[in-house]
């Protein structure tokens, strides 16, 4: 290998070069690696690195990046995400890979080709969507949220296609193919259920006895030697490497050693990976460009469409705002580095000639290059379509916002975002019999609250009408709870015109918007945290003419109950990871059924272990922290606070 070293030394030397560059400009540091591929490829003037066992060396890339995409979807992650990001990620997939390789087999490419183009520009890249959204903001906003989930998801529907690309390319008639495929998806079931059953009993044992060992050498040896042996599992069947370490991770991920295991992978990953992306950059042949720029173009144009508007649709008919919907779709728009990895193995496998391989190649990257931009300016170009905001027509009745609603409201607090720490103010205005009134998005929550007989309702704070059904003009006080500064800001300043006297605090993630908040007219900004969201609560009291010495008392007494009423929640369907770590109880409203033996109980015989009952509502009146010696009832609703095993517990206890 002596006579490489030069070459090595150069490629590195070209890499560490552009990387650092693209760095410098927060450009995706995948894009820099194909530009080295491309500099240092055979098709460009100048060095052209040919070390043996490169490429080959370069596909783990993939497979540790399977291998870190299993582990952050196991089997539990996988089942609780079934609903929307379940559904919308597989649909998307599927109907951008069905539209747009009809369309390729319409101009004249053969099915499997068509397939394989498809397959890529279903693809959507995490990368770019995230540090773009991170520099505009939008990181936790509901669009940027569902977007990034999405994109994550792709990666896992990917999986299949990891199986099915290189059947193609042996299998000529449809017979044939069909049976190809069949033994294929076969034997796909059954590399699952071995990794599947040796991981369940298996995995977890070695791991405790090698972390016993207290060695991290030996701890990274055991993770390379599980993701390879699996990777090497598939492939005997003639399955490919990455389906045997994407399994391996989901079955690590549903371990107490995921965390661990994925540091321990990730700087093998990125350098492999970006062997990988080097990789695709040397299949680059610039001088095609004249024949086929015109063709790339149009692919381009094909997949940024075509997805913006699939991706829309499916997002709106599941409920979410017109606007939400759309620029959710403009997000994952933007092709995928993935995709360059199903086009480096359909032409490994011949499914697709080099010609058509440019053309798909160049389309993702034009569209890559177009990204950032179309993220950039992606509430601009959704307004451009969407010119009035719709209530989406799941959510029931009773949950939506009307005039009536607010009408017996006076002098009261206006929560703009029902989630932790809009509840944690609700909590502490409850303790002070100062009347409120919520909106949220998440249907799952409202509802959940509602049951409680909590005043929290389903609606976009940023539509002005639905502001004036709050009871503006008599309310009090508005807190901006959520984390979407771009709705912030446009509450801001419909209230300057509206109701310029309110005082308005929000919640913002971090600094970075602190002074535009408030020249938005915001009276107090407040940046989150546990702490933050217990000065907002502060705040808000005072500004409601609570005595000081009274506040500084709750604000103790939360103190030295660790933030209790700031971490009781009705979660929703999901959490992010931040919330998941400081949630470890919870809220959960369960209503007691005319057969439960608990009827006729006081609540001090349910003897229920580390579960506090919040509250109780009968006959639509809440009646908080009950008397011991309350006497439960039919058709009672009870709210509960405590450990998700302990609420199991009470649930099999009230329910059965």
């Amino acid at each position: 290998m002596m006579e490489y070293l030069a070459q090595i030394l150069l490629l590195m030397g070209v890499t560490v070069i552009i990387v650092v560059a693209f760095h410098r400009f927060h450009i995706p540091s995948s894009l820099g690696y194909l530009l080295v591929g491309l500099a240092l490829g055979p098709f460009t003037m100048g060095p052209v690195i040919v070390v043996p066992y490169m490429q080959t060396l370069a596909e783990f890339g993939i497979v540790f990046l399977l291998f870190t995409i299993g582990l952050n979807f196991s089997l539990p992650q996988i089942h609780a995400l079934r609903h929307q990001v379940l559904g919308l990620g597989t649909a998307q997939v599927l109907f951008t890979t069905i539209v747009i390789g009809f369309v390729v087999w319409l101009a004249g490419f053969p099915p499997a080709a068509a397939f394989v183009v498809g397959a890529v520009f279903a693809q959507s890249s995490t990368s770019i969507i995230g540090k773009q959204l991170s520099e505009q903001g939008e990181e936790n906003s509901r669009h940027g949220k569902l977007g990034i989930a999405m994109s994550v998801f792709q990666d896992v529907t990917a999986v299949p296609f990891i199986v099915v690309i290189p059947v193609l390319g042996v299998a000529a008639g449809a017979d044939v193919l069909a049976g190809t495929l069949g033994w294929a998806l076969a034997k796909a079931v059954a590399a699952f259920a071995l990794v599947f059953f040796v991981g369940r009993w298996l995995l977890r044992p070695i791991f405790h006895f090698i972390a016993s060992r207290r060695s991290a050498e030996i701890f990274t040896l055991t993770v390379l030697l599980v993701a390879l042996l699996a990777a090497w599992t598939t492939s005997s069947l003639g399955l490919s490497l990455a389906f045997g370490a994407f399994l391996a991770g989901m079955m690590l991920g549903e371990t107490e050693f995921r965390h661990q295991v994925e540091s321990t992978i990730r700087p093998f990953r990125d350098v492999l990976l970006g062997l990988f992306f080097i990789g695709i950059g040397m299949l680059f042949d610039p001088f095609t460009l004249p024949q086929i720029w015109h063709y790339a173009l149009l692919g381009a144009i094909l997949l940024l469409t075509s997805k913006t508007l699939l991706v829309s649709f499916m997002v709106s008919k599941s409920g979410t705002d017109s606007l939400t919907a759309w620029r959710t779709g403009l997000l994952l728009a933007v092709g995928g580095e993935f995709g360059f990895a199903l086009l480096a193995i359909a032409l490994n496998a011949s499914v697709i000639d080099v010609h058509l391989g440019q053309v798909a190649l160049t389309s993702v990257l034009f569209s890559m290059f177009a990204g950032p931009f179309i993220i950039r300016y992606n509430r601009v170009i959704a307004n451009f379509f969407v010119h009035e905001q719709l209530q989406p027509d799941y959510s029931p009745a009773h949950l939506m916002i009307d005039a009536g609603t607010a009408v017996h409201l006076h002098d009261h607090v206006i929560i703009c975002g029902y989630g932790r720490i809009g509840q944690g103010v609700a909590h502490f205005l409850q303790e002070e019999k100062i009347p409120f009134i919520a909106l949220d998005l998440n249907t799952s929550r409202v509802r959940e609250a509602h049951k409680a007989g909590e005043p929290v309702y389903y609606g976009d704070a940023a539509d002005p009408a639905i502001l004036d059904n709050l009871g503006l003009t008599r309310a009090r006080l508005i807190v901006i709870s959520h984390d979407d500064v771009a709705a912030a800001l446009k509450i801001l300043d419909y209230l300057s015109g509206a109701r310029p006297d309110l005082p308005v605090m929000v919640r913002t993630r971090d600094e970075s918007r602190v002074q535009e908040l408030k020249a938005a007219g915001a009276l107090e900004v407040v940046p989150e945290t546990l702490e933050a969201g217990l000065m907002i609560a502060s705040q808000a009291l005072l500004l409601l003419d609570i005595p000081q010495s009274r506040v500084m008392r709750r604000i103790q007494e939360q103190r030295s109950a660790k933030y209790s009423l700031m971490r009781e929640l009705f979660p929703g369907d999901e959490l992010s990871g931040q919330e998941e770590s400081i949630v470890k109880n919870r809220l959960r409203s369960f209503v007691i059924p005319p057969t439960s033996r608990i009827i006729g109980l006081r609540i001090q015989e349910l003897n229920l272990d580390e579960i506090m009952i919040v509250a109780l509502v009968r006959s639509h009146k809440r009646m908080s922290s009950p008397s011991l010696e309350t006497v439960l009832a039919a058709h009672d609703e009870i709210i509960l606070y405590g450990t998700e095993t302990g609420l199991q517990h009470a649930e099999h206890l009230i329910l059965n």
